[in-house]
C-alpha cells in the first residue's frame, strides 16, 4: 500500500491507497521543516499517524510539503519518516510539485498555491521550471491567509476599520492587543495563529474595508508572482483553502487581469491520488 501525504503549514493529509483504492484518510498537524526540527517532525508522526496505521503494511510513502523545496529540507523529513517506516521507499517533494501534479498530471501549466501560505510555478508536466520565490509571510506569500490575517489585524489595531467590525471580531476571538503581540511575536507558528482569522473575513466578504483587503492582496498575488510566467497558450490552476473559500474574490481579480482560471481545488489529494495510480 501507498501513502501520499499533502502538508502544509496548518494540516497534513495522510491518504492511504492500495492501488486506486483509497483506504485510509488521515490528518494530523501541518510539517514544516522550516520550522520543526526533525524531532518534532518525528514526534508528529508518532503521537497521531502511527496509531492510525495499526495493522496496515506501507510499502511507499510520497510526501508533498510546504518547505520541502530545499534538498537539507527533504532530508529533515526524509529522516523523520525513515526513524518509522523502515525499508519503506520514501519520495519527500515540495507541495508545489504536488499541487502541479495534481492540477495538470503530465500537462504544462501554471500552479498556485493559496493556503496558510502561497506560492506559483511553471510546470512543463513532469517539472517545475520557473518559480517565483514566496519569500514566507513577512517578506511575501501575498493573497495567503497568513498574509490576510496579517493585514487585517494590523488595521484593526491601527484603527483603519469600521468600529463595529473592529470591536465584533475581538469580542468573537477573545483577543487583545496583548494576546495578538504575544502570539505574533513570542510564540510558534505565528502563521498559523494569523490564517486562523480568515473565516471572519469570509463571513465579512460584503464589508467595504474587508473586500478590498482582499483584493488588494489577490492582486498583489497575481502581478508579484503570476504575471512574471510566460502565460500564453497555458493553464492557471489554484489549490488551497483560500482561493476555493474566497473564489469569487479571485475569479473577479483574475478576470480584471485578464486571465483565466482553469480550476481551483481546495485540496490536491485527488489529483494526487490520480496522479499516482
Amino acid at each position: 500500500m501507498k501513502i501520499i501525504a499533502d502538508s502544509g503549514s496548518t494540516k497534513t493529509h495522510w491518504c492511504v491507497i492500495d492501488k486506486t483504492v483509497v483506504i485510509k484518510d488521515v490528518f494530523t498537524k501541518g510539517i514544516n521543516p522550516f520550522y520543526q526540527s526533525e524531532a518534532e517532525i518525528a514526534l508528529e508522526i508518532e503521537l497521531h499517524l502511527l496509531p492510525e496505521l495499526i495493522g496496515i503494511n506501507i510499502e511507499q510513502i510520497f510526501f508533498y510539503g510546504a518547505g520541502c523545496s530545499f534538498p537539507e529540507k527533504k532530508g529533515l523529513v526524509n529522516n523523520a519518516l525513515n526513524s518509522y517506516f523502515k525499508g519503506v521507499l520514501i519520495e519527500v517533494e515540495s507541495d508545489l510539485l504536488g499541487a502541479a501534479r495534481a492540477l495538470f498530471i503530465d500537462n504544462k501549466g501554471v500552479a498556485c498555491i493559496l493556503g496558510t501560505g502561497s506560492n506559483s510555478c511553471l510546470y512543463d508536466g513532469k517539472n517545475i521550471i520557473e518559480n517565483v520565490s514566496p519569500l514566507g509571510f513577512i517578506l511575501g506569500d501575498e493573497g495567503s491567509g497568513a498574509v490576510l490575517g496579517k493585514i487585517f489585524i494590523a488595521d484593526c489595531l491601527k484603527n483603519q476599520l469600521p468600529l463595529e467590525l473592529k470591536e465584533n471580531f475581538l469580542n468573537t476571538y477573545e483577543l487583545t492587543p496583548a494576546i495578538i503581540l504575544d502570539n505574533v511575536y513570542k510564540q510558534p507558528f505565528p502563521n498559523r495563529f494569523l490564517a486562523n482569522f480568515t473565516p471572519f473575513l469570509l463571513a465579512n466578504i460584503d464589508e467595504p474595508s474587508v473586500f478590498n483587503l482582499v483584493f488588494d492582496s489577490f492582486d498583489a498575488f497575481f502581478v508579484r508572482n503570476v504575471l512574471q510566467y510566460s502565460l500564453e497558450d497555458v493553464k492557471v490552476g489554484f489549490v488551497g483553502s483560500i482561493a476555493y473559500y474566497f473564489r469569487d474574490t479571485l475569479e473577479i481579480v483574475a478576470y480584471e487581469r485578464g486571465i483565466s482560471i482553469s480550476e481551483i481545488v481546495q485540496s490536491p489529494m485527488n489529483g494526487l491520488v490520480e496522479y499516482h495510480k
